[in-house]
C-alpha cells in the first residue's frame, strides 16, 4: 500500500517550488528530505524511483538555498540517483560542496572533469575528501593552483604516484608553500626528502633527518658533489674549446653517468653537457637527442628514460626541468606531467630498449614511425 508521501505528485512539488514564501520553501525542503532520508521502507522501490524522477525535473526550479539544504541531506547516503549528485556536484560551490567532499558515488572521471572546468573552490572540496585517487590527485595537481595542490598535500587519504611526488618536490624548491606538507607525507620516498634537504629550512632538515632512513653525513656529502665539483674534475682533463659533446664523454669516463648528475645538470642551466651526456647515456646521436628532448608530449623521452633503467620519480625530474630548458617559452603546462607519466607506466621496459637499440642504428626510425602515424590518423 502507498504511503501518504508516495501520493504527492508532480504538480504539488512543483506548485509548492514555484511559491516564494519561507514556508513554502520549507515545506519543499522537508518533502525531499523525506523522500530520500526519513524512515525505512516509507517509499517502496517504485515510489522511490517516481519521486527521484520528479526531484530530477524539479531541481532546477528551486532556489539555491533549498538545492545546498538538499546537498547536505543527501551527500553522504548511498542510495540518492547518480544523476543528481552529479548534478548537486556541478552546482555553484554553495551546493557542491557536501557533495563534492563527502559522496562516495561519484566516479574518479566525474571529478576530473569538474576540477578542469568548475571553479578554485570546487577544486579546494575535491582535494579534501576521505579518499582522492592517484588520478584524481594528478588532476588536481595539474591545475598548478598552490592552494589546492597544498591541500591535497595535507589530505593522509589522497594518493599521490612517486611521479607525481617527485614532480612537486621539484616544484617546491620555488614554492615554499609545498615544503612542509610534502616533508610530512607518509608516502614520501626517502630519496626525495633527501633531495629537498637541499632547500628547507633548518627545521624541515632536522624533521628528514629524524622520520627518514637517511644518514645526515651522506646526505651531507651528497650535497656537496655538486655539478661544479663534477665540472671542474672534467675541466682538468679537457680541452680550451672542447665541444659539450666532448666533455660529456670525458664525464662518462669520470662515472658521471648517473640519473642525478643529469637532474643536477639541467637544475644548474647546463643544458648542453646535460645533452651530450644523456646521448652517452643512451647511445643516440646527440642530433637526435636535441630533436625528441624537448617535444610536447615527452614520448620519446619517456621511452628512452625507461630503456635505460631510470626510474619514475627520476624520470619526473627529468621531464620537468627539461620543460623549463625549452627554447622560447619556458612555461610548463601543467597538462604535460600527468600524460607523460602515464606514458611512462605504458611503455614495456623491453621495448624501449629495442626502440634506442633500433634508433642506435638508424636516427631516422623515429621519425618514420610519427610520419606513419599521422597518416593513418588522417584516415
Amino acid at each position: 500500500m502507498s504511503s501518504p508521501e508516495a501520493a504527492l505528485n508532480a504538480d504539488t512539488l512543483f506548485a509548492l517550488a514555484r511559491k516564494r514564501g519561507a514556508q513554502s520553501r520549507g515545506e519543499l525542503v522537508q518533502i525531499i528530505g523525506d523522500i530520500f532520508c526519513g524512515k525505512e521502507n516509507i517509499l517502496g522501490e517504485q515510489e522511490r524511483q517516481l519521486m527521484s524522477d520528479i526531484l530530477g525535473r524539479l531541481i532546477t526550479e528551486v532556489e539555491t538555498d533549498i538545492r545546498a539544504g538538499l546537498a547536505h541531506r543527501l551527500a553522504d547516503r548511498d542510495d540518492v540517483p547518480r544523476d543528481l549528485l552529479t548534478f548537486l556536484a556541478c552546482d555553484e560551490i554553495a551546493v557542491a560542496e557536501p557533495i563534492l567532499r563527502q559522496s562516495t558515488l561519484l566516479y574518479d572521471d566525474e571529478l576530473v572533469e569538474i576540477i578542469r572546468h568548475k571553479t578554485l573552490q570546487h577544486q579546494l572540496a575535491i582535494s579534501m575528501r576521505s579518499r582522492v585517487s592517484e588520478s584524481v590527485s594528478d588532476a588536481l595537481v595539474a591545475t598548478d593552483q598552490v592552494e589546492v595542490i597544498k591541500r591535497l598535500l595535507e589530505n593522509s587519504g589522497a594518493e599521490l604516484s612517486n611521479g607525481t611526488l617527485a614532480y612537486l618536490v621539484e616544484k617546491s624548491e620555488q614554492e615554499t608553500m609545498l615544503q612542509q606538507p610534502l616533508v610530512h607525507r607518509h608516502d614520501l620516498p626517502a630519496e626525495l626528502a633527501a633531495r629537498m634537504y637541499r632547500w628547507v629550512s633548518a627545521a624541515l632538515r632536522k624533521y628528514i633527518v629524524e622520520n627518514f632512513d637517511i644518514d645526515p653525513g651522506e646526505v651531507d656529502e651528497n650535497i656537496n658533489a655538486t655539478v661544479e665539483e663534477l665540472i671542474l674534475l672534467v675541466r682538468t682533463r679537457a680541452k680550451p674549446g672542447q665541444r659539450p659533446v666532448e666533455v660529456a664523454e670525458l664525464m662518462a669516463h669520470a662515472n658521471a653517468l648517473s640519473p642525478r648528475f643529469l637532474i643536477e645538470l639541467l637544475r644548474e642551466g647546463q643544458i648542453a653537457l646535460f645533452e651530450g651526456l644523456f646521448a652517452e647515456m643512451t647511445g643516440l646521436r646527440l642530433v637526435l637527442i636535441q630533436r625528441f628532448l624537448y617535444e610536447a608530449g615527452g614520448e620519446t623521452l619517456a621511452a628512452s628514460c625507461k630503456g635505460v633503467g631510470i626510474n619514475k620519480p627520476d624520470f619526473a625530474s627529468i621531464f620537468l626541468l627539461s620543460r623549463q630548458a625549452r627554447p622560447g617559452d619556458k612555461v610548463v603546462d601543467p597538462q604535460e606531467l600527468p600524460k607523460a607519466l602515464e606514458t611512462f607506466d605504458k611503455t614495456d621496459g623491453t621495448e624501449a630498449r629495442k626502440l634506442l637499440k633500433r634508433l642506435q642504428l638508424d636516427p631516422e626510425y623515429l621519425y618514420a614511425v610519427k610520419q606513419l602515424e599521422a597518416g593513418s590518423g588522417n584516415c
